[in-house]
């Protein structure tokens, strides 16, 4: 089998070909008349029927407007897909399909490859003493570490339990209160009044 022979490193950036993986990268998308949820739905509903799709990247931002990344599980289920639908109608327009030029988070992910963006410029910001002073300190009502070492606990503040009156005494423990004599006979004058029968009756 023939093999091909590597692009010459003279040529610009946008003539040399991007070899295939599993992360397609598609341009020309309507971007005015769909929301960003539907754009995604119907894109993996087009491409999953060539295989796997795992994941569809449509960002609505200036920059992504109009374009979208279709990763599948596998480069050739990939490549047959971009083969297929490149130049096929899609919600009105003409799809132009290319293969990414990096690999996906996803599929970096699942071959355990993945490194996390670099840290960003706040995990570089140095901590002053007054800062680290604050972040240290003891939370307000925690013991501190004075009482803790010694086995005291703080002193509980004054007045801030409640004794009920009728706790004291065990005879009125678990026993049914009396209800007072006007609420019963409003009741009972409420109820006392006849129902007045249904004309559907008849």
């Amino acid at each position: 089998m023939a093999t091909r022979a590597a692009p010459p490193a003279n040529l610009p950036t946008k003539v040399v070909a991007v070899p295939p993986n599993q992360t397609l990268y598609v341009t020309n998308l309507p971007s005015t008349k769909v929301s960003k949820y539907d754009l995604r739905v119907a894109l993996y509903m087009v491409f999953s029927t060539y295989g796997a799709v795992l994941d569809v990247v449509a960002l609505r931002t200036a920059k992504m407007r109009g374009q979208a990344h279709i990763v599948f599980k596998d480069a050739a289920i990939a490549t047959q897909a971009m083969r297929s639908l490149n130049g096929a109608d899609f919600l009105g327009r003409e799809m132009k399909i290319t293969f990414a030029k990096s690999r996906s988070n996803v599929i970096a992910k699942l071959d355990g490859s993945f490194k996390p963006p670099a840290a960003s410029i706040a995990a570089h910001v140095e901590v002053t003493d007054l800062q680290q002073s604050i972040f240290n300190a003891p939370v307000p009502g925690a013991p501190t570490a004075a009482t803790t070492q010694s086995g005291l606990l703080p002193s509980k503040p004054q007045g801030s339990d409640q004794v009920m009156a009728d706790a004291a005494s065990p005879d009125t423990r678990g026993t049914k209160r009396a209800r007072d004599e006007k609420e019963d006979e409003s009741e009972e004058s409420d109820s006392d009044v006849a129902m007045e029968e249904d004309s559907d009756d008849e």
